[in-house]
């Protein structure tokens, strides 16, 4: 399959630099070439495309098969071959091109702000070259703070008109602000608990009614509104929110104990005659492990689940660890009963799940349940080849369906995101979030409403 991309003919970088195919080649070979700074399914993805320089604006990307989310993975930035040619790939993240940035976007980098022998912020100012319409506000000033708290006194203070987040611990106060304006947008991640399908320590957990009624047991909604301070949306699928691959009438599995009870009874798991509060079935109770990671909210939302399922009759051992080792130590070696995570798809706005799910990713992929279904691995199989935008929502719809039907790891939320604007910028649009900076994407359409008090002469009345 045949790309070919075309470069602005006016595009420029902030030095007065065309842009050029050159450029983009240039930053794919990083990409290829820059160990940690990139995924490493990214780099393997471009390690198999061919590239060809057409002239100086166009280039042409040669797969060696149809792949429908491509057009997502090439929305990287570009980098300026000039200025960055000569630093090695392990020495650009402390390149001086950091302290001195350009682009070729609405702003460009005017400079940093110190204080003490610390950067405390960055001023921006209008890009005048900017190959579309100039933004509105001639000047961007970022100031840095060391939490949301402190730049939301910063706010209240008249020292800034944003906030860049704002956590849980200052959302109320910032929502009785009445100048302010906070928007809140999906952020790409998906909390749930992986259930390893493949160990044989857990066979219940191959049980789909089983995995149905740990779902039901689940009281979600408290995790979300409590937990989570409604940071955060139920999520029924593996499919993001927002996304136009959602399938809307997925099947929506609400807090249900007592169905989640009659669930286990039906497959033989009961309390034991002798007494005790777990359910078993033939010398087999429902007990596992459930690895979390070991900061404050999933240590919460962990114990809640663990409370939830007390109630069913299956008991849950919690084992906290750093995130990273439960990655590398649980997920990746599929060394784990069962693991709260987050599954994060920053910087691919393409809903293709194909890397989590399918069949051929169960062994040394991510798919880390290890779910093993054909039709599954059909739909994803197709959908990755249809070009078609209809075709491909069909057919994602029908794996969320049979995703929904077998639940083979059960998803918990979508967390959001919350950031500020005082009521004098307009234009501010919000929408789902593929990366956080997505919050600045249309700043160039921002303006401001200049507020005025108007002074009134007083008229004098007549006194009888």
């Amino acid at each position: 399959m045949l790309y070919n991309f075309s470069i602005r003919p006016n595009a420029v970088w902030h030095d007065g630099e065309p842009v050029t195919s050159d450029d983009v080649i240039f930053t794919v070979e990083l990409i290829k070439s820059a160990g940690s700074l990139f995924p490493q399914d990214i780099k393997e993805l471009w390690s198999q495309i061919e590239i060809k320089r057409l002239d100086d604006k166009t280039l042409q990307f040669k797969l060696a098969e149809p792949f429908a989310p491509f057009l997502d993975y090439a929305t990287f930035g570009v980098l300026p071959k000039h200025l960055l040619e000569s630093v090695p790939a392990d020495q650009l993240a402390s390149a001086d091109f950091n302290l001195q940035p350009i682009g070729s976007g609405p702003y460009k980098f005017e400079r940093l702000m110190t204080s003490g022998g610390q950067i405390t912020g960055v001023v921006l100012v209008v890009n005048e070259d900017y190959y579309v319409q100039p933004p509105f506000i001639e000047q961007v000033v970022f100031r840095f703070y060391a939490s949301s708290a402190a730049a939301f006194d910063a706010y209240q203070q008249g020292e800034v008109l944003g906030v860049s987040q704002l956590t849980n611990d200052v959302l109320q106060p910032a929502l009785m602000e009445q100048n302010l304006s906070v928007y809140t947008s999906r952020l790409p991640q998906l909390g749930l608990v992986f259930l390893n399908l493949n160990n044989p320590s857990v066979p219940f957990l191959q049980n789909e009614n089983i995995r149905h009624a740990l779902l039901l047991g689940v009281n979600r909604n408290n995790i979300v509104s409590h937990i989570m301070q409604g940071q955060a949306i139920v999520a029924d699928g593996p499919i993001l929110t927002g996304s136009w691959a959602y399938y809307e009438e997925i099947e929506h599995f609400d807090y249900d104990p007592d169905v989640a009870q009659t669930l286990l009874k039906d497959e033989g798991y009961v309390i034991p005659a002798g007494g005790g509060d777990i359910r078993a079935k033939d010398g087999q109770s429902l007990t596992f492990t459930l690895v979390h990671p070991d900061d404050t909210v999933h240590t919460q939302i962990a114990q809640a689940i663990q409370t939830d399922w007390a109630l069913i009759g299956v008991r849950v051992d919690l084992q906290s660890v750093p995130y990273d080792s439960l990655v590398n130590d649980f997920l990746t070696t599929r060394n784990y009963q069962a693991a709260l995570a987050d599954l994060n798809t920053v910087r691919m706005p393409d809903p293709d799940p194909y890397l989590f799910w399918h069949q051929s990713e169960a062994t040394g992929g991510q798919n880390y349940s290890q779910w093993d279904n054909r039709t599954a691995s059909e739909f994803l199989e197709t959908a990755r080849t249809e070009a078609d935008f209809a075709s491909r929502a069909r057919l994602y719809r029908n794996f969320q369906v049979v995703f929904a039907k077998d639940l083979p790891s059960l998803p918990l939320y979508y967390p959001v995101y919350s950031y500020g604007v005082d009521a004098q910028v307009q234009g501010v649009q919000v929408a789902p979030m593929y990366d956080i900076s997505d919050r600045l994407a249309l700043i160039n359409e921002w303006y401001l409403v200049t507020r005025r008090t108007l002074e009134q002469t007083p008229v004098p009345t007549a006194i009888p």
